[in-house]
């Protein structure tokens, strides 16, 4: 039982919880940007480079046989993943950029002008007593 109450500690951390939003957040994020790529960013650039899609690109390095399948390097697929990690690598800069900068602002705050030392709240006091006199 000492396991078992060690691991529900452990699991009801805040730290824990917190990561486990956000994998679940990223995941869906993930595929957010995969659209973006494959439906928005890689139709524009395969009609500037002739019309090609890239995830049909490939270099055949066996043919097909009737028992097997042709052995193939997917070159193209590659070209892809690495876009979608550029653009997920981009976005999450930005996000952390933001998240820098409204920090930054938040410790910009001026500081409170320090509290009088004893010296001059005692000249204060003099300098209030021989007015009143």
């Amino acid at each position: 039982m000492k396991i078992l109450n060690e691991f529900k500690s452990f699991a009801m951390k805040g730290n824990v919880v917190d990561m486990a939003v956000g994998i679940i957040i990223g995941a869906a994020f993930g595929k957010i940007v995969t659209s973006v790529v494959n439906d928005l960013i890689m139709p524009p650039i395969g009609l500037l480079v002739g019309g090609v899609n890239f995830t049909d690109l490939k270099i055949v390095m066996k043919t097909a046989s009737e028992t097997t399948p042709a052995v193939t390097l997917n070159y193209g697929n590659f070209l892809q993943v690495v876009f979608d990690f550029m653009i997920v690598a981009f976005a999450v800069f930005m996000v952390i950029k933001a998240m820098n900068a409204a920090k930054h602002k938040q410790d910009v705050t001026p500081p409170a002008p320090p509290a009088p030392s004893k010296e001059e709240i005692l000249l204060s006091e003099i300098r209030d007593i021989l007015k009143n006199k």
